[in-house]
Protein backbone atom coordinates (compact mmCIF):
# COMPACT_ATOMS: atom_id res chain seq x y z
CA UNK A 1 0.00 0.00 0.00
CA UNK A 2 2.78 2.32 1.16
CA UNK A 3 4.43 1.79 -2.29
CA UNK A 4 1.09 2.22 -4.57
CA UNK A 5 0.23 5.08 -2.43
CA UNK A 6 4.18 6.61 -2.77
CA UNK A 7 3.72 6.51 -6.65
CA UNK A 8 0.72 8.23 -7.22
CA UNK A 9 2.11 10.63 -4.96
CA UNK A 10 5.21 10.82 -7.85
CA UNK A 11 2.40 11.72 -10.16
CA UNK A 12 0.40 14.38 -8.66
CA UNK A 13 3.81 16.31 -8.00
CA UNK A 14 4.66 15.93 -11.41
CA UNK A 15 0.89 17.59 -11.94
CA UNK A 16 1.73 20.22 -9.65
CA UNK A 17 5.07 20.73 -11.58
CA UNK A 18 3.24 21.45 -14.80
CA UNK A 19 0.72 23.98 -12.67
CA UNK A 20 3.58 25.95 -11.63
CA UNK A 21 5.22 25.95 -15.28
CA UNK A 22 2.07 27.44 -16.45
CA UNK A 23 1.14 29.38 -13.11
CA UNK A 24 4.76 31.19 -12.85
CA UNK A 25 6.46 30.43 -15.41
CA UNK A 26 4.33 31.36 -18.64
CA UNK A 27 2.07 33.52 -16.54
CA UNK A 28 4.56 35.56 -14.46
CA UNK A 29 8.24 35.44 -15.53
CA UNK A 30 7.96 35.64 -19.12
CA UNK A 31 6.77 38.84 -18.88
CA UNK A 32 10.41 39.64 -18.29
CA UNK A 33 11.44 38.70 -21.35
CA UNK A 34 8.25 40.45 -22.77
CA UNK A 35 8.64 43.88 -21.00
CA UNK A 36 10.91 45.59 -23.09
CA UNK A 37 8.71 44.78 -26.38
CA UNK A 38 5.84 46.04 -24.48
CA UNK A 39 7.25 49.20 -23.57
CA UNK A 40 8.14 50.17 -27.36
CA UNK A 41 4.84 48.74 -28.41
CA UNK A 42 2.65 50.74 -26.45
CA UNK A 43 4.95 53.32 -25.47
CA UNK A 44 4.79 52.73 -21.70
CA UNK A 45 7.17 54.38 -19.10
CA UNK A 46 8.54 52.20 -16.15
CA UNK A 47 6.32 53.13 -13.73
CA UNK A 48 3.07 51.88 -15.78
CA UNK A 49 5.25 48.18 -16.39
CA UNK A 50 5.67 48.42 -12.77
CA UNK A 51 2.06 49.08 -11.73
CA UNK A 52 0.89 46.21 -14.57
CA UNK A 53 3.42 44.10 -12.81
CA UNK A 54 1.29 45.38 -9.35
CA UNK A 55 -1.73 44.63 -10.85
CA UNK A 56 -0.68 41.06 -11.47
CA UNK A 57 0.24 40.67 -8.29
CA UNK A 58 -2.85 42.57 -6.46
CA UNK A 59 -4.98 39.60 -8.23
CA UNK A 60 -2.23 37.31 -6.76
CA UNK A 61 -2.68 38.18 -3.56
CA UNK A 62 -6.46 38.22 -3.83
CA UNK A 63 -6.78 34.90 -4.93
CA UNK A 64 -3.79 33.63 -2.83
CA UNK A 65 -5.84 33.41 0.60
CA UNK A 66 -9.04 32.24 -1.04
CA UNK A 67 -7.17 29.98 -3.48
CA UNK A 68 -5.82 28.12 -0.22
CA UNK A 69 -9.03 27.82 1.31
CA UNK A 70 -11.30 26.70 -1.38
CA UNK A 71 -8.56 24.25 -2.20
CA UNK A 72 -8.76 22.73 0.71
CA UNK A 73 -12.65 23.03 1.12
CA UNK A 74 -13.47 21.68 -2.48
CA UNK A 75 -10.61 20.18 -3.59
CA UNK A 76 -7.46 21.18 -5.41
CA UNK A 77 -7.64 19.06 -8.86
CA UNK A 78 -11.12 21.72 -9.46
CA UNK A 79 -9.41 24.82 -8.10
CA UNK A 80 -6.31 24.47 -9.97
CA UNK A 81 -8.10 23.65 -12.98
CA UNK A 82 -10.53 26.69 -13.27
CA UNK A 83 -7.72 28.78 -12.04
CA UNK A 84 -5.68 27.93 -15.46
CA UNK A 85 -7.76 28.00 -17.18
CA UNK A 86 -8.80 31.84 -16.00
CA UNK A 87 -4.97 32.07 -17.07
CA UNK A 88 -4.97 31.09 -20.29
CA UNK A 89 -7.71 32.69 -21.44
CA UNK A 90 -6.51 36.51 -20.01
CA UNK A 91 -2.83 36.00 -21.31
CA UNK A 92 -4.10 35.49 -24.75
CA UNK A 93 -6.47 38.43 -24.58
CA UNK A 94 -3.18 40.00 -22.75
CA UNK A 95 -2.21 40.19 -26.35
CA UNK A 96 -4.97 42.36 -27.84
CA UNK A 97 -3.84 45.19 -25.08
CA UNK A 98 -3.75 48.63 -27.01
CA UNK A 99 -4.16 50.53 -23.61
CA UNK A 100 -2.78 50.90 -20.25
CA UNK A 101 -6.12 50.22 -18.83
CA UNK A 102 -7.00 46.92 -21.01
CA UNK A 103 -3.51 45.76 -19.74
CA UNK A 104 -3.86 46.18 -16.28
CA UNK A 105 -6.85 44.38 -16.07
CA UNK A 106 -5.81 41.28 -18.24
CA UNK A 107 -2.34 41.08 -15.98
CA UNK A 108 -5.09 41.39 -12.51
CA UNK A 109 -6.94 38.58 -14.12
CA UNK A 110 -3.64 36.88 -15.06
CA UNK A 111 -2.59 37.35 -11.46
CA UNK A 112 -5.98 35.83 -9.73
CA UNK A 113 -5.95 32.77 -11.68
CA UNK A 114 -1.90 32.61 -10.60
CA UNK A 115 -2.97 32.95 -6.82
CA UNK A 116 -5.65 30.20 -7.27
CA UNK A 117 -3.75 27.42 -8.88
CA UNK A 118 0.14 27.95 -7.24
CA UNK A 119 -0.64 28.06 -3.97
CA UNK A 120 -2.48 24.44 -3.88
CA UNK A 121 0.11 23.12 -6.35
CA UNK A 122 2.60 24.39 -3.91
CA UNK A 123 0.76 22.56 -0.63
CA UNK A 124 0.63 19.47 -2.71
CA UNK A 125 3.74 18.29 -0.80
CA UNK A 126 2.27 18.52 2.15
CA UNK A 127 -0.96 17.01 1.42
CA UNK A 128 0.89 13.56 -0.28
CA UNK A 129 3.93 13.16 2.19
CA UNK A 130 5.03 13.16 5.54
CA UNK A 131 7.34 15.93 7.31
CA UNK A 132 10.03 14.30 6.54
CA UNK A 133 9.67 14.24 2.66
CA UNK A 134 7.50 17.41 2.82
CA UNK A 135 10.53 20.07 1.75
CA UNK A 136 11.64 17.48 -0.80
CA UNK A 137 8.51 17.13 -2.44
CA UNK A 138 7.41 20.47 -2.53
CA UNK A 139 10.70 21.75 -3.92
CA UNK A 140 10.14 19.75 -6.84
CA UNK A 141 6.85 21.33 -7.82
CA UNK A 142 8.72 24.65 -7.24
CA UNK A 143 11.03 23.32 -10.16
CA UNK A 144 8.59 24.47 -12.45
CA UNK A 145 9.12 27.49 -11.89
CA UNK A 146 12.52 27.47 -13.33
CA UNK A 147 11.47 25.31 -15.99
CA UNK A 148 8.53 27.62 -17.10
CA UNK A 149 11.25 30.76 -17.15
CA UNK A 150 13.68 28.53 -18.76
CA UNK A 151 10.78 27.49 -21.67
CA UNK A 152 10.12 31.75 -21.92
CA UNK A 153 13.18 32.54 -22.14
CA UNK A 154 13.96 30.13 -25.06
CA UNK A 155 11.00 30.55 -26.68
CA UNK A 156 9.86 34.42 -26.46
CA UNK A 157 12.90 36.05 -28.05
CA UNK A 158 12.28 33.69 -31.27
CA UNK A 159 8.82 34.67 -31.37
CA UNK A 160 9.51 38.63 -30.73
CA UNK A 161 12.06 38.83 -33.41
CA UNK A 162 9.79 36.93 -36.37
CA UNK A 163 6.57 38.96 -35.50
CA UNK A 164 8.54 42.06 -35.10
CA UNK A 165 6.58 45.06 -33.59
CA UNK A 166 4.07 42.44 -33.23
CA UNK A 167 6.09 40.10 -31.29
CA UNK A 168 4.86 40.67 -27.85
CA UNK A 169 1.18 40.27 -28.71
CA UNK A 170 1.93 36.64 -30.16
CA UNK A 171 4.11 35.93 -27.12
CA UNK A 172 0.99 36.03 -25.33
CA UNK A 173 -0.82 34.00 -27.72
CA UNK A 174 1.51 31.25 -27.44
CA UNK A 175 1.89 31.13 -24.13
CA UNK A 176 -1.96 31.29 -23.12
CA UNK A 177 -2.48 28.23 -25.49
CA UNK A 178 0.16 26.26 -23.78
CA UNK A 179 -1.67 27.31 -20.25
CA UNK A 180 -4.79 25.73 -21.40
CA UNK A 181 -3.39 22.49 -22.56
CA UNK A 182 -1.65 22.41 -19.09
CA UNK A 183 -4.86 22.37 -17.31
CA UNK A 184 -6.56 19.95 -19.68
CA UNK A 185 -3.64 17.57 -18.26
CA UNK A 186 -3.59 19.08 -14.68
CA UNK A 187 -7.14 17.67 -14.51
CA UNK A 188 -7.10 14.21 -16.02
CA UNK A 189 -4.15 13.25 -13.11
CA UNK A 190 -4.23 15.97 -10.17
CA UNK A 191 -5.72 14.41 -7.39
CA UNK A 192 -6.51 16.78 -4.09
CA UNK A 193 -5.50 14.07 -1.36
CA UNK A 194 -4.50 10.34 -0.96
CA UNK A 195 -7.47 9.23 0.31
CA UNK A 196 -9.09 10.01 -3.27
CA UNK A 197 -6.83 6.95 -4.66
CA UNK A 198 -8.11 5.08 -1.67
CA UNK A 199 -5.01 5.11 -0.15
CA UNK A 200 -3.95 6.48 3.95
CA UNK A 201 -3.72 9.05 4.77
CA UNK A 202 -0.08 10.95 5.30
CA UNK A 203 0.07 10.17 8.70
CA UNK A 204 -1.40 6.90 8.36
CA UNK A 205 1.14 5.82 6.21
CA UNK A 206 4.17 7.30 7.16
CA UNK A 207 4.48 7.13 10.94
CA UNK A 208 4.31 10.71 11.19
CA UNK A 209 2.64 11.94 14.16
CA UNK A 210 2.54 15.88 13.48
CA UNK A 211 1.17 15.19 10.09
CA UNK A 212 -1.16 12.58 11.80
CA UNK A 213 -2.35 14.56 13.87
CA UNK A 214 -2.62 17.72 11.67
CA UNK A 215 -4.53 15.65 9.21
CA UNK A 216 -6.84 14.58 12.07
CA UNK A 217 -7.48 18.02 13.18
CA UNK A 218 -7.99 19.67 9.71
CA UNK A 219 -10.75 17.03 9.00
CA UNK A 220 -13.26 19.12 10.46
CA UNK A 221 -11.64 22.08 9.04
CA UNK A 222 -10.96 23.74 11.94
CA UNK A 223 -10.12 27.28 10.29
CA UNK A 224 -8.77 28.77 13.44
CA UNK A 225 -5.77 26.45 12.99
CA UNK A 226 -4.42 28.83 10.43
CA UNK A 227 -5.40 32.20 11.39
CA UNK A 228 -5.30 32.10 14.95
CA UNK A 229 -2.05 30.64 15.49
CA UNK A 230 0.97 33.09 15.98
CA UNK A 231 3.64 31.20 14.13
CA UNK A 232 1.81 31.12 11.20
CA UNK A 233 1.13 35.22 11.40
CA UNK A 234 5.30 35.40 12.17
CA UNK A 235 5.77 32.76 9.09
CA UNK A 236 3.85 35.14 7.02
CA UNK A 237 6.01 38.54 8.07
CA UNK A 238 8.93 36.33 7.28
CA UNK A 239 7.43 35.55 3.33
CA UNK A 240 6.96 39.43 3.10
CA UNK A 241 10.07 40.30 2.57
CA UNK A 242 10.92 37.80 0.10
CA UNK A 243 7.95 39.05 -1.47
CA UNK A 244 9.12 42.64 -1.47
CA UNK A 245 12.64 42.10 -2.88
CA UNK A 246 12.89 38.92 -5.06
CA UNK A 247 10.16 40.99 -7.50
CA UNK A 248 12.20 44.16 -7.99
CA UNK A 249 15.27 41.58 -9.77
CA UNK A 250 12.93 39.69 -11.60
CA UNK A 251 10.84 42.72 -13.21
CA UNK A 252 13.51 44.55 -14.64
CA UNK A 253 16.75 41.85 -14.52
CA UNK A 254 16.14 42.52 -18.76
CA UNK A 255 14.93 46.14 -18.75
CA UNK A 256 18.27 46.94 -16.62
CA UNK A 257 19.98 44.67 -19.44
CA UNK A 258 18.76 46.21 -22.73
CA UNK A 259 17.69 49.64 -21.75
CA UNK A 260 20.46 50.59 -19.55
CA UNK A 261 23.56 48.33 -20.37
CA UNK A 262 22.99 48.57 -23.80
CA UNK A 263 22.61 44.66 -24.51
CA UNK A 264 20.72 42.88 -27.03
CA UNK A 265 17.51 41.58 -26.40
CA UNK A 266 18.90 38.01 -27.37
CA UNK A 267 21.52 38.45 -24.35
CA UNK A 268 19.40 39.55 -22.35
CA UNK A 269 17.29 36.40 -22.93
CA UNK A 270 19.53 34.02 -23.07
CA UNK A 271 20.54 34.90 -19.41
CA UNK A 272 16.98 34.93 -18.27
CA UNK A 273 16.66 31.42 -19.98
CA UNK A 274 19.82 30.09 -17.76
CA UNK A 275 18.70 31.52 -14.39
CA UNK A 276 15.44 29.71 -15.50
CA UNK A 277 17.80 26.55 -15.95
CA UNK A 278 19.52 26.49 -13.18
CA UNK A 279 16.74 27.48 -10.69
CA UNK A 280 14.81 24.20 -11.84
CA UNK A 281 16.50 22.29 -9.19
CA UNK A 282 16.41 24.82 -6.35
CA UNK A 283 13.44 24.61 -4.61
CA UNK A 284 14.77 20.34 -4.56
CA UNK A 285 18.27 21.74 -3.38
CA UNK A 286 16.20 24.26 -0.37
CA UNK A 287 13.74 21.98 0.43
CA UNK A 288 15.99 18.99 1.22
CA UNK A 289 18.13 21.51 2.96
CA UNK A 290 15.50 22.45 4.83
CA UNK A 291 14.63 19.12 5.89
CA UNK A 292 17.91 18.45 7.18
CA UNK A 293 18.88 21.13 9.00
CA UNK A 294 15.76 22.91 9.82
CA UNK A 295 13.76 25.59 8.07
CA UNK A 296 15.21 27.97 10.70
CA UNK A 297 18.59 27.72 9.19
CA UNK A 298 17.51 27.28 5.57
CA UNK A 299 15.73 30.23 5.13
CA UNK A 300 18.43 32.34 6.22
CA UNK A 301 21.33 31.28 4.38
CA UNK A 302 18.96 31.13 1.59
CA UNK A 303 18.18 35.20 1.74
CA UNK A 304 21.57 36.03 2.60
CA UNK A 305 22.54 34.21 -0.96
CA UNK A 306 19.77 36.00 -2.56
CA UNK A 307 20.90 39.74 -1.17
CA UNK A 308 24.23 39.08 -2.71
CA UNK A 309 23.06 38.26 -6.25
CA UNK A 310 20.65 41.24 -5.86
CA UNK A 311 23.64 43.61 -4.78
CA UNK A 312 26.08 42.09 -7.43
CA UNK A 313 23.61 42.84 -10.06
CA UNK A 314 23.89 46.41 -8.66
CA UNK A 315 27.45 47.22 -8.66
CA UNK A 316 29.39 44.53 -11.03
CA UNK A 317 28.41 46.74 -13.56
CA UNK A 318 29.79 44.46 -16.38
CA UNK A 319 29.28 40.50 -17.70
CA UNK A 320 31.24 38.22 -15.29
CA UNK A 321 28.68 40.28 -12.54
CA UNK A 322 25.89 39.79 -14.23
CA UNK A 323 26.31 36.11 -14.84
CA UNK A 324 27.47 35.72 -11.23
CA UNK A 325 24.43 37.41 -10.12
CA UNK A 326 22.05 34.83 -12.23
CA UNK A 327 24.06 31.81 -11.26
CA UNK A 328 23.14 33.00 -7.47
CA UNK A 329 19.74 34.10 -8.32
CA UNK A 330 19.12 31.12 -9.96
CA UNK A 331 20.69 28.37 -7.65
CA UNK A 332 18.56 29.76 -4.68
CA UNK A 333 15.61 31.70 -6.58
CA UNK A 334 12.95 29.38 -5.01
CA UNK A 335 14.02 28.84 -1.97
CA UNK A 336 12.43 30.35 0.48
CA UNK A 337 8.88 30.09 -1.23
CA UNK A 338 9.46 26.51 -0.91
CA UNK A 339 10.81 26.58 2.75
CA UNK A 340 7.84 28.71 3.87
CA UNK A 341 5.36 26.16 2.13
CA UNK A 342 6.63 23.10 3.97
CA UNK A 343 6.45 25.56 6.88
CA UNK A 344 2.99 25.94 6.72
CA UNK A 345 1.99 22.39 6.35
CA UNK A 346 4.55 21.90 9.43
CA UNK A 347 2.29 24.14 11.40
CA UNK A 348 -1.40 23.19 10.14
CA UNK A 349 -1.42 19.55 9.08
CA UNK A 350 -1.43 18.08 5.54
CA UNK A 351 -5.09 19.10 4.41
CA UNK A 352 -5.18 22.83 5.76
CA UNK A 353 -1.84 23.03 4.53
CA UNK A 354 -3.29 25.17 1.03
CA UNK A 355 -5.01 27.57 3.55
CA UNK A 356 -1.76 27.97 5.76
CA UNK A 357 0.00 28.40 2.53
CA UNK A 358 -2.56 31.07 0.87
CA UNK A 359 -2.65 32.95 4.39
CA UNK A 360 1.02 33.80 4.77
CA UNK A 361 1.07 34.57 1.11
CA UNK A 362 -0.92 37.26 1.39
CA UNK A 363 2.04 39.08 3.59
CA UNK A 364 4.11 37.94 0.27
CA UNK A 365 1.93 39.09 -2.27
CA UNK A 366 1.41 42.52 -0.34
CA UNK A 367 5.27 42.59 -0.62
CA UNK A 368 5.23 41.74 -4.08
CA UNK A 369 2.57 44.41 -5.25
CA UNK A 370 4.60 46.82 -3.72
CA UNK A 371 7.86 46.13 -4.88
CA UNK A 372 7.38 46.68 -8.92
CA UNK A 373 5.97 49.98 -7.93
CA UNK A 374 8.65 50.75 -5.88
CA UNK A 375 11.46 49.29 -8.38
CA UNK A 376 9.70 51.70 -11.27
CA UNK A 377 9.33 54.77 -9.28
CA UNK A 378 12.94 54.36 -8.22
CA UNK A 379 14.59 53.92 -11.59
CA UNK A 380 12.90 56.75 -13.12
CA UNK A 381 13.49 58.93 -10.53
CA UNK A 382 17.10 58.41 -10.44
CA UNK A 383 17.76 57.43 -14.17
CA UNK A 384 19.05 54.30 -12.73
CA UNK A 385 18.40 50.68 -11.78
CA UNK A 386 21.38 50.42 -9.02
CA UNK A 387 19.11 51.69 -6.57
CA UNK A 388 16.42 49.56 -6.68
CA UNK A 389 18.59 46.30 -7.04
CA UNK A 390 20.23 47.56 -3.86
CA UNK A 391 17.24 48.22 -2.23
CA UNK A 392 16.11 44.47 -2.86
CA UNK A 393 19.51 43.50 -1.21
CA UNK A 394 18.93 45.34 1.94
CA UNK A 395 15.20 44.06 1.97
CA UNK A 396 16.38 40.61 1.71
CA UNK A 397 19.01 40.84 4.77
CA UNK A 398 16.24 42.30 6.92
CA UNK A 399 14.43 38.97 6.11
CA UNK A 400 17.45 36.78 6.93
CA UNK A 401 17.54 38.20 10.18
CA UNK A 402 13.59 37.65 10.54
CA UNK A 403 14.06 34.12 9.46
CA UNK A 404 16.41 33.36 12.10
CA UNK A 405 13.62 33.02 14.56
CA UNK A 406 11.36 30.40 12.27
CA UNK A 407 12.93 27.67 14.87
CA UNK A 408 11.61 29.29 17.86
CA UNK A 409 8.32 30.16 16.45
CA UNK A 410 8.25 26.17 15.53
CA UNK A 411 8.93 24.74 18.87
Amino acid sequence: MRETKLHYGWIVIFMGLLTTIAAHGFGRMAYTIILPAMKDGLAFDYTQLGLLGTGNFIGYLTMAIVGGFLAARFGTRIVITFALLLMGVTLILTGLANSFGFAFTMRLFTGLGNGAAYVPAMALGSAWFAMKRRGFATGIVSGGIGAGTLISGLVVPPILLSYGNEGWRYSWYYLGGAVLVISAIVFLFVRSRPEEKGLLQVGEAEGDERAEGGAAKASTLDWGLVYKKGTVWYLGVTYFFYGLSYIIYMVFFAAYLVNEMGLSQEWAGGLWAAVGGLSIFCGVIWGHISDGLGRARGAPLAYLVLALAYIIYALVRVQLGFYLSAVLFGLTAWSIPTIMAATAGDLVGPRLAPAGLGFVTIFFGIGQALGPAIGGYLADSTGSFTIPFLTAGGISLVGAGFSLFLKRQEA
